[in-house]
């Protein structure tokens, strides 16, 4: 698995915000939004799966 560039625009509070919750987890702001975008991922893929098993046994 190879690895890309993503550059993003933040807001200088957002940011801020950012920084002091990775801050807390002892990671850097970028190890923070990979998490939190992997988390994000996760939560939907397991929804649409919870979904389909529901509608499945209905």
């Amino acid at each position: 698995m190879g690895t890309d560039v993503l550059s993003l625009r933040i807001d200088g509070e957002l940011l801020d915000r950012m920084r002091t919750h990775a801050a807390r987890r002892g990671m850097t702001v970028q190890d923070y939004v990979i998490r939190t975008l992997v988390r994000e991922d996760f939560d939907e893929r397991f929804k649409v799966a919870v979904e389909k098993t529901e509608k499945f046994y209905g």
